[in-house]
């Protein structure tokens, strides 16, 4: 008994080792366990470092006072339909490339893995055009007053002038992640990682030569961060080449590539823009009580997410599976491994909500020093957190439909659960009944129990199986 434990634990090191060094591997072939595991170790560890950014942000921005921490929600939730943008394309890269690497035809898979390159470079720079021009309008709309935008704007501005390189550390790891190299994935959110948490409290408070920027510090720092990022993602692409070979004759436009990566792009930008929306709408609503209430808000909402993305990246695993096994020709082995996920994720999600219930008060005292935020940010810390069940049933069904190519069915369920749901319920809750920020928190809870219902509901319809790509 203790000679096959021993061996049991060997092979699970072993195997934890190999999902974090990345080997190519046949996924449609793998049992699926094996296959969820090492896909979704890199996966989990890439999304833990981008939490890891907006939790590091935070914390040292908390220390230069509620203002500062409230523009940088404000911020963030515009450039939340940033991120929806380059989430978006990435879902079209990984559906793609995932499906035609199931094909076993490398070759077109890296032809539509730099088609949603070259996109995605040329739409970044419209949106930093805009970004930058319009940032005072951009924050006074979300709420600002008019010191906070003296004060802060060049955050604004160079994040958004900066939005390219967000843009290309989602996009590209979409494609490590369709063609299965998601170790790759993984090292590039811990080389800007590392980068951020250097520079974070240099730039903002200085040392030695170097001046305090203040917030704009912190702008710089995860810009140049994720810059260097992306800058090991073009190297893995370009020089050191794993699966995929990219060359210069894929750089030129191929129209019908174009338009499935626009269909396939648009409405998953639009699934992820309908969810930020309802996320800025909820901003917004919190701005009109107090800055109190805003900072604890954004305080427990980055605890959250940093929680929150490693169970992304581990129902992440389900849109590489079902992608490229849909391309081998095996429905059901995709729905089995949707199904394997989910319930891993279910586990996670509902370790994590214990653990707020147990350590949320000593978090968010790590993270914030003002009495009343920490109230209003340990509230939405217990109420949300009671729907992370349903939070990782969503996710992982979410990612089988866009794994597929299938990012109008999320898309469908978002606008209904979101939209017209959690946004009106939102403003009765906290305007009309409970008159405080508890009634978003409380909105939140009640819209996601929502959401998971009706995505599990179409999940197991099973037209997913059916859509070409």
């Amino acid at each position: 008994m203790e000679t096959s434990g021993t061996l049991s634990l060997k092979g699970f090191f072993k195997l934890l080792k190999q999902a974090i060094a990345g080997s190519q591997q046949d996924y449609t072939a793998l049992s699926i366990r094996r296959a969820v595991f090492l896909l979704a170790i890199p996966m989990i560890m890439e999304m833990i470092m981008e939490s890891v950014f907006a939790v590091v942000d935070i914390f040292f921005v908390g220390k230069l006072g509620n203002e500062a921490v409230a523009t940088v929600g404000l911020t963030e939730s515009v450039l939340s339909l940033v991120y929806s943008v380059a989430i978006g394309l990435s879902m079209a890269a990984t559906a793609l490339v995932a499906r035609r690497v199931g094909e076993k035809n490398l070759d077109e898979a890296a032809h539509a893995g730099m088609q949603t390159i070259v996109f995605s470079v040329a739409l970044s720079i419209v949106i930093a055009i805009v970004g930058v021009t319009f940032a005072e309008g951009i924050l006074r709309l979300m709420g600002a007053n008019d010191k906070m935008i003296a004060e802060n704007i060049v955050y604004t501005r160079v994040m958004f002038g900066g939005n390219v390189v967000i843009m290309l550390l989602f996009l590209i790891n979409g494609i490590f992640r369709g063609a299965g190299d998601a170790s790759i994935a993984m090292r590039s959110l811990w080389i800007a990682n590392i980068c951020n948490i250097i520079l974070c409290p240099l730039l903002i408070y200085g040392w030695g030569p170097v001046p305090a920027l203040g917030l704009k510090g912190a702008a710089f720092a995860t810009t140049f961060g994720r810059a260097m990022g992306v800058a090991y993602q073009m190297y893995r692409l370009f020089i050191k080449r794993g699966l995929l070979h990219f060359y210069a004759s894929h750089i030129r436009p191929h129209k019908e590539l174009l338009k499935q990566i626009v269909k396939i792009g648009s409405t998953g930008t639009i699934q992820f823009l309908v969810s930020s929306a309802s996320w800025i709408f909820l901003a917004r609503l919190m701005a009109g009580f107090h800055e109190a209430a805003m900072a604890g808000y954004q305080v427990s909402i980055r605890i959250l997410i940093f929680f929150l993305l490693p169970a992304w990246g581990l129902s992440n695993a389900a849109a590489t599976l079902v992608g490229q096994n849909l391309g081998a020709g095996k429905p059901e082995r995709a729905e089995q491994s949707v199904i394997t996920t989910g319930i891993y994720t279910t586990i996670f999600m509902a370790a994590v909500s214990l653990f707020f219930f147990l350590f949320g008060t000593p978090v968010v005292n790590f993270m914030n020093s003002d009495p009343l935020a920490r109230h209003y940010a340990i509230q939405s810390l217990r109420i949300v957190s009671l729907g992370y069940v349903f939070f990782g049933i969503e996710m992982v069904t979410m990612n089988a439909f866009n794994g597929a190519g299938d990012t109008r069915t999320p898309t469908m369920v978002n606008l209904l659960a979101f939209w017209l749901f959690q946004i009106p319920l939102a403003w009765f809750l906290a305007e009309r009944y409970f008159r405080e920020p508890r009634g978003v928190f409380f909105a939140i809870l009640i819209s996601q129990l929502v959401a998971a219902t009706l995505s599990y509901t179409l999940f197991k319809r099973g037209r997913w199986k059916t859509v070409k790509v």
